[in-house]
């Protein structure tokens, strides 16, 4: 006799295989694993860090600040040159495909194991699924642009934070059915933690230096890490000296990379940040670093992230690169791309102190509820795929 229709054995959850790799990529993933998790039918989530950041306060510190449980695997990649780590990653990531057969992977952001995960993937013909995607600077000598670009070429499903990413993926022949304009994680990450920052004076105090700001009105924020900036000896001091000129006006916080703290060793150059003005700090947590740039006069960075950041907080951001990928923080934000030159850093800071900062607005869906709306076009995607792959014990 046939059995009832109650008696059949459930399917199983569809099964996504999320990727993380380094600091931003934490931020982008924990709104989007929350908001996955409250699904129904909710899909089996796996969390995989490839261990691109390996530095502790880079790594498990943002973990424990985002509310982001331990990773289910670690590949443990650690650094190397952009070759060597993206083939490190592939190596590693390729039998966890095999073992997991995941009904998809998803990536967020530009850095090397998104690229080495989603070819990965590809290959095994596992769609990609890329938050973070159409991002374009235009210019092909950053690593980071060719990441997007390919990952992109990969991808089954796109998900976009602001309308240039739209275009962008138009024009490089990508179907308009797969490109969705959801908004910022990085902001709902930004907006839920905000309220937890960790305050200014409790960040002095714990560097040993309670009265650095005593005498001031107010302070900026440096954070560089690009390799274009921090690679070559000339251009970085030229960065420092200006910095340096800068801080005898207004006192400058720059917590360190470990990628620039190397550099800086390796040219000889940490004598130029000896300056009274001028407060080094070892690499900071997420809750620090909002803590840090959420009341600052200006922000001064190379990072893509902290141009986001600063836009949702209405902080004056000026960005020491020729380009941006990130358009809106310029066009409607509160950033200004400013490039590497004492001249122009120079003038733009002295028209924020005197009142003529950017602050702009905060973009169109950077709502604190991209999150969602992702988590909903994956939900209906999955249902509406064939049967599940069958993982291997």
């Amino acid at each position: 006799m046939p059995p009832f229709a109650n008696d059949q054995p459930a399917a199983p959850p569809r099964h996504l295989l999320c990727v993380v790799a380094a600091r931003p990529n934490f931020m982008k993933m924990a709104p989007l694993l929350a908001a996955l998790s409250r699904l129904a039918p909710a899909p089996k989530l796996t969390l995989l860090h490839t261990g691109q950041h390996y530095d502790a306060v880079m790594n498990s510190d943002f973990f424990t600040a985002l509310d982001l449980a331990p990773p289910d695997i670690n590949l443990e990649v650690g650094s190397g040159s952009h070759a060597g780590q993206t083939a490190d990653v592939m190596r590693r990531f390729d039998p966890v495909l095999e073992r997991l057969r995941p009904d998809a992977v998803l990536l967020v952001g530009d850095v090397n194991s998104t690229l080495a995960c989603a070819l990965v993937a590809a290959k095994r013909a596992i769609p990609v699924l890329h938050v973070e995607a159409g991002l374009r600077s235009g210019d092909r000598s950053m690593p980071e642009e060719l990441n997007r670009i390919v990952t992109d070429q990969l991808s089954a499903l796109l998900f976009v934070s602001e309308p240039a990413g739209v275009t962008n993926l138009a024009r490089e022949g990508i179907a308009a059915s797969a490109v969705h304009l959801v908004g910022n994680v990085m902001i709902d990450s930004l907006r839920r933690q905000l309220p937890h920052a960790v305050p200014l004076a409790d960040i002095l105090a714990a560097a040993g230096q309670p009265a650095f700001l005593d005498q001031a009105s107010g302070h900026a924020v440096l954070t560089l890490h690009r390799p274009s900036n921090v690679d070559a000896g000339a251009t970085l001091a030229g960065l420092l000296a200006t910095v340096a000129e800068l801080s005898a006006t207004l006192p400058l916080i720059f917590p360190l990379h470990p990628r620039t703290r190397a550099m800086l060793e390796q040219h000889g150059l940490l004598a130029m940040l000896h300056q009274p003005g001028l407060l080094l700090l070892p690499p900071l947590g997420y809750l620090e670093m909002l803590g840090l740039m959420r009341n600052a006069t200006l922000v001064l960075t190379d990072s893509g992230g902290v141009q986001e950041e600063t836009t949702a907080l209405g902080v004056p951001c000026l960005t020491l690169r020729n380009n941006t990928e990130r358009p809106i923080t310029v066009e409607l934000g509160s950033n200004t791309v400013v490039g590497c030159e004492r001249g122009p850093i120079l003038a733009l800071c002295r028209a924020i102190l005197a009142g003529h900062g950017k602050t702009g607005v905060v973009p169109a869906l950077w709502d604190g509820k991209a999150a969602p709306r992702i988590a909903t076009i994956i939900g209906a995607w999955l249902g509406a795929l064939p049967a599940a792959r069958a993982a291997t014990p």
